[in-house]
């Protein structure tokens, strides 16, 4: 599914193709996302420019003249900035028709996406009120995680995955920053001392600016916004290489589920 250093490089590709666009129609083709697309969208947007394109978390926030459109990706969903007459590709849910004849289209094969509509500031809506700092931000230091952990009985990767304590660290990215840092996904929250939460942090940031400058990662249905996958798949330590031999000890890649999620990591590097 899309994580954050995907959705940052979408909102990266269609930041140019948007700003200052304005729209002129909207077509809702299915309104059943995760929650129900608005049914006076069209209306809400019809004659507004786009005057921003941001991202908070894994939100995109398409910032206009009376209120923010507020994107999840959700588990399949993307982004494509197309000639409005261009053929459409089957799970296009929502399109937004630009009056320079371009639309931008949300597909979402699973439909665990979201287009939601707020007049108000963003962050102040229940999706985004509440939410940790930004891995990349000032307010996210090992003195913060290690605040947040005190005495914490819960694994430390749900830990990480907690968008309370920092955004936008999900399933793929936790193992790779796990392992980064080498702490063993197991290990209590609580447990961990101010010199792990250092490496701890430094390794999340590292990960993520990597995965950033590589464009993404290419599991399953993510693509950019030109069309162009991410690469950084190619350069997970322990993410989906169960059994195989670890990039730095050559012992074994462990495989177990976490919470039904798929937990990666090596016995060897990581305590």
């Amino acid at each position: 599914m899309p994580e954050l250093p995907e959705v940052e490089t979408t909102r990266r590709g269609i930041e140019p193709l948007l700003l200052g666009k304005t729209i002129d129609t909207v077509v809702v083709r299915n309104a059943s996302l995760r929650w129900p697309v608005p049914d006076c969208l069209a209306e809400l947007l019809s004659g507004q420019s786009v005057q921003k394109v941001s991202r908070r978390a894994k939100y995109l926030l398409l910032g206009f003249e009376r209120g923010t459109l507020i994107v999840h990706l959700g588990m399949t969903g993307h982004l494509r900035v197309i000639a409005r007459h261009a053929a459409r590709r089957k799970h296009d849910h929502v399109e937004l028709h630009f009056a320079d004849g371009t639309a931008l289209c949300f597909n979402d094969s699973r439909r665990f996406g979201a287009m939601l509509w707020t007049a108000d500031h963003p962050l102040q809506h229940p999706c985004l009120a509440g939410l940790g700092p930004e891995p990349f931000d000032d307010g996210f230091t090992a003195e913060h995680l290690y605040e947040r952990a005190n005495r914490r009985t819960v694994a430390v990767k749900q830990f990480l995955m907690d968008a309370k304590v920092v955004v936008g660290v999900g399933n793929i990215y936790a193992s790779e920053v796990l392992f980064r840092a080498g702490i063993d996904p197991r290990r209590s929250a609580g447990k961990i001392d101010m010199a792990t939460c250092r490496r701890l942090a430094d390794a999340v940031r590292d990960v993520l600016g990597e995965a950033l400058d590589a464009g993404g990662t290419t599991i399953r249905d993510f693509a950019d916004a030109s069309g162009k996958p991410g690469y950084f798949q190619q350069q997970l330590r322990v993410y989906g290489r169960a059994d195989q031999p670890c990039v730095v000890c050559q012992g074994a890649i462990s495989h177990f589920r976490q919470t039904q999620r798929s937990t990666y990591f090596c016995p060897n590097c990581q305590r």
